[in-house]
């Protein structure tokens, strides 16, 4: 079932190979962006090589998307909510680089913190017994900061939710968007809805 979320305006779904994404024009950024991932996916891309080509999504308004001079000089990176390491092929690893799949990420968080999240998550695939669900987002304060003349919105927060249908076991990581975050202990599924106000899993029960 998909993610309820708050009503919004400027909400657009957009469809990849691998991933979907819930794009806001308002913050020109993914509300969420959603994969399948298994042993067999992470396993087709290994060895593949990193695409690198950042791109604005021509299937978004001029109007609600980011543009790649938005970032430039921003001193904020492009960060992937779906990561390319996630990908199974190579039409998948290029349509990664979306800048609807990215949101503004400080460096120091996206190759350290959250880079050892994402590495986690795929080891956790990669043991499990089939299918895991990951749901990734960002999540804003009122007036947050915002990058280029766009506008992109800088989260102050981003969130990576894991659920295995086999266990029925869902856990959350929440991390703060800043060069000093660390690899904490997870949430609850609970606690995340309670956060963002999303059902992400709307078929399961938040205990």
């Amino acid at each position: 079932m998909a993610p309820v979320t708050p009503h919004a305006p400027q909400l657009r779904e957009l469809c990849f190979d691998a991933f979907a994404v819930l794009h806001s024009g308002a913050t020109r950024t993914p509300v969420y962006v959603a994969e399948r991932l298994n042993r067999q996916i992470l396993q087709a891309g290994d060895g593949l090589k990193r695409s690198d080509k950042f791109y604005a999504d021509a299937r978004l308004p001029r109007g609600e998307r980011a543009e790649l001079a938005d970032y430039k000089g921003s001193g904020w990176s492009r960060g992937h909510m779906a990561p390319a390491a996630d990908m199974g092929t190579p039409s998948a690893m290029a349509q990664s680089f979306s800048l609807a799949n990215m949101v503004p990420q400080d460096p120091k968080q996206n190759g350290g913190a959250w880079a050892k999240i994402e590495a986690d998550t795929r080891r956790y695939a990669m043991r499990a017994q089939g299918d895991v669900y990951v749901i990734t987002g960002p999540v804003f304060e009122p007036g947050a900061q915002r990058i280029g003349a766009g506008g992109v919105a800088v989260p102050s927060h981003l969130f990576k939710l894991v659920f295995d249908p086999s266990t029925g076991r869902s856990w959350a990581h929440w991390q703060q968007n800043a060069p000093s975050a660390q690899v904490g202990r997870p949430i609850s599924y609970a606690e995340l809805v309670k956060r963002t106000g999303m059902q992400l899993l709307p078929g399961e029960r938040p205990d």
